[in-house]
């Protein structure tokens, strides 16, 4: 009976985390393998090591270009799908401990308020939110990325998150009380990102 019941809230979890988007999938993995023992991270990291194997011959000249600094300060443009989606690449196959190559994509990643206000980026786009949130969600648990590095990619993930509340939000009132109510609701959440 009991082995039964722990199937049954296994499937529930999958289907659960079928359902979750990229960023949540990567968060939600980051958060479990933060749980586990040293033991099991060696485990973890050799079933790992044997999954990625099968794709390495054909990300290896992809890896080769995220890991050189000279490659990725080429990607500055976020407003631009592509260079997004060669971000996301580029994170996905950066090596633990390239500081340096670290540093190039935290200086492209930390203009998102430039780019946001400068060229009005429309986050709720659903293609566009969906690479944001995965970009700083990669990023801000990346661990070449420094503490204080990955302290400010998590506190942009948190003004991006404001930014698509806030207009799923809007979306959802009637036009007046669009006008009246969203400066407000952004006045306090700017004094309350400058109290932390």
């Amino acid at each position: 009976m009991v082995e039964s019941r722990g199937c049954v809230q296994r499937e529930g979890v999958y289907r659960w985390f079928s359902s979750l988007s990229s960023a949540q999938r990567a968060e939600f993995l980051c958060g479990l393998l933060d749980l586990c023992v040293p033991i099991e991270l060696r485990f973890l990291g050799s079933c790992l090591e044997d999954l990625a194997r099968k794709d390495y011959h054909s990300l290896r000249d992809a890896e080769i270009k995220a890991n050189n600094p000279a490659d990725l300060s080429g990607l500055t443009n976020i407003t631009d799908e592509v260079v997004r989606s060669k971000l996301l690449v580029s994170l996905a196959l950066l090596g633990s401990d390239n500081r340096e190559a670290a540093g190039v994509l935290y200086r492209t990643l930390t203009h998102i308020d430039t780019v946001i206000n400068n060229y009005g980026l429309a986050l709720n786009d659903g293609r566009t939110e969906e690479q944001f949130l995965l970009l700083f969600t990669m990023a801000s648990n990346h661990p070449a990325f420094s503490f204080h590095q990955k302290q400010v990619l998590r506190q942009q993930l948190g003004q991006i998150q404001d930014i698509l509340q806030v207009s799923s939000a809007a979306h959802m009132m009637p036009i007046n009380q669009i006008t009246a109510e969203t400066p407000s609701m952004t006045d306090r959440r700017r004094t309350k990102q400058r109290m932390r």
